[in-house]
């Protein structure tokens, strides 16, 4: 697990890298992580690795025969033990300073990236990443760490003297921790929003208890375990697996979680949104979907307009929350457009996700592939026209997997549930639009607001959409992804209306401070407290 390989910067923006070092680097790491498929892991809680009387496999979706690893079936038991474990941990841990963490969680971001290309390619393995979105994913949760804890150091750890109302008087604001956090974290970046989540509340001082996605718990321990490596103590970071009817509910139930981040549906993230501060306010985080619109005006690069719209699409098989899942184009160019999109969706390299020329893997799971080909089927049945995929691979490797084609739809209504509905899919629909004005009242006709984009060489059509644009991560003329590729320090993340519910942004620098809460300390005498 200690191997080292070379530290090159692999973003969501930059995937068309081609770095012979680097592909040789993920090669010898697809066999090294080979060889620990189908391994059982513990959960941690306290000092202890707790296993337990039942197991459930965790299979890859590149082939089902696959098993990735093993892990316990938690219990209510073993969350509120956690729970225990995190609030005895709680008083060293707040009381080690906020430097001393900041030392220990940026040691635990060295070791994440020198062991990037093996923890890249088991999750190639565990959720069907490709090489270069998987190698992003594993160098983004250590840039999360490095960012928020410079966020931290900035802010001199959120101790702020204030005015006073006479000599003898000294007065300062302080953010101080709540306590235990649960962090409910997704298969689709299975180590960042892990990491991402539980390295904002380490370093504001807050212990932590995770619960990663029964399809991808590999990527969760092997973050726990980081940190654990770095030197973070026993108790202050905990993990249990198992299904959310459980591990899940026990997490959203206990009073002795202080906050929560959670990311995921909308359904669900309302529902926890609403019962987890039932009986008195919790600061709860919730990063929920996207229905992400791009715009395409008459005034567009078309050939930008079509490769951004095509990478936002199918990165991932548009299994990310700002995948662009719909595209309002004006009717002067909408066959123009759509032309140069099928091309390009058409050129798409489909298969094994640790190969080298796949451009795009399989979805998740037998739900996400009945998802996906539902979706097709009303589409045809209600008069749309599939301009290029809309099948599912069944055939030689692939056969074992769940492998759908990218898709792009047009010549459905406006108003069809596919322009409504998020979808996690690789499936974009194209919709005619007569205005800009148009364009923009339907891009903000749903409850969703995460993620948006326009092409446009008009300055002024830039203006009015970023003025008028109801999202909270915009992009305008962005080849590279229309809708897609936030990187810490760079794009803060975070969604409008029904896409989040804090109005703070991941990989942002307001981020650090939801987990924390301010007390203003004011003390008589000749002297100002110690900071």
């Amino acid at each position: 697990m200690a191997t080292t390989t070379p530290r090159m910067k692999i973003t969501y923006a930059t995937l068309s890298a081609d770095n012979e070092e680097l592909q040789a680097a993920y090669d010898h790491a697809v066999d090294e992580a080979r060889a620990m498929l189908g391994r059982s892991y513990p959960m941690l809680i306290g000092a202890e690795e707790r296993t337990g009387d039942e197991w459930f496999e965790d299979r890859s979706p590149n082939d089902a025969d696959i098993v990735v690893s093993r892990f316990p079936v938690g219990t209510r038991q073993d969350v509120r033990d956690a729970i225990d474990a995190a609030r005895a941990a709680f008083p060293a841990w707040r009381d080690l300073g906020w430097r001393r963490r900041l030392e220990l969680l940026r040691r635990a971001a060295e070791t994440i990236s020198e062991r990037q290309f093996l923890y890249a390619a088991l999750m190639s393995f565990e959720v069907g990443k490709t090489r270069l979105e998987a190698l992003g994913d594993v160098e983004e949760t250590a840039d999360l760490i490095r960012y928020y804890g410079d966020t931290m150091e900035a802010n001199d750890g959120f101790v702020k003297p204030m005015g006073s109302l006479s000599p003898e008087e000294h007065t300062r604001s302080i953010l101080k921790p709540h306590g235990v956090w649960a962090v409910i974290s997704p298969f689709n970046f299975p180590m960042a929003l892990s990491g991402g989540p539980a390295a904002g509340a380490l370093l504001a001082g807050n212990t932590v208890v995770m619960k990663p996605s029964s399809d991808a718990p590999l990527m969760g321990y092997l973050f726990a375990k980081v940190l654990l490596e770095a030197g973070v103590p026993a108790g202050v970071v905990n993990l249990v697996t198992g299904p959310g009817e459980t591990v899940g509910a026990e997490l959203e139930e206990n009073p002795g979680v202080d906050g929560m981040v959670f990311t995921g549906s909308y359904e669900v993230g309302m529902r926890l949104y609403k019962h987890f501060t039932r009986d008195y306010p919790r600061p709860i985080i919730t990063e929920m979907g996207g229905k992400n619109p791009a715009i395409v005006t008459r005034n567009a690069d078309l050939d930008e307009a079509a490769e951004g719209v095509m990478r936002s699409a199918f990165g991932f098989d548009g299994q990310k929350c700002s995948a662009n899942s719909r595209v309002y184009v004006d009717a002067a160019v909408a066959d123009q457009f759509t032309a140069k999109l099928a091309e390009r969706a058409k050129a798409i390299t489909v298969g094994d996700p640790t190969r080298r020329e796949t451009w795009m893997g399989p979805v998740i799971n037998e739900r996400a592939l009945e998802k996906f080909t539902t979706a097709v089927e009303e589409a045809r049945r209600d008069g749309g026209r599939i301009l290029a995929g809309g099948e599912v691979l069944r055939d030689g490797a692939t056969g074992r997997g769940y492998f759908p084609t990218p898709t792009v739809v047009a010549g459905l209504p406006l108003d069809h549930r596919l322009f409504r509905d998020e979808l996690f899919v690789p499936f974009v629909v194209v919709g005619e639009v007569d205005s800009l004005d148009e364009a923009i009242a339907e891009a903000n006709g749903t409850p969703y607001g995460l993620t948006a984009g326009i092409f446009t060489r008009d300055r002024a059509e830039a203006e009015r959409f970023l003025d008028r644009i109801e999202a909270g991560v915009v992009y305008v003329n962005r080849r590279a992804g229309a809708t897609t590729g936030a990187w810490p320090g760079i794009q803060s993340f975070g969604g409008w209306k029904g896409s989040g519910s804090s109005g703070k942004n991941g990989l942002g620098p307001y981020y650090v401070q939801q987990f924390l809460r301010e007390q203003s300390q004011t003390v008589m005498g000749d002297e100002p407290p110690d900071a």
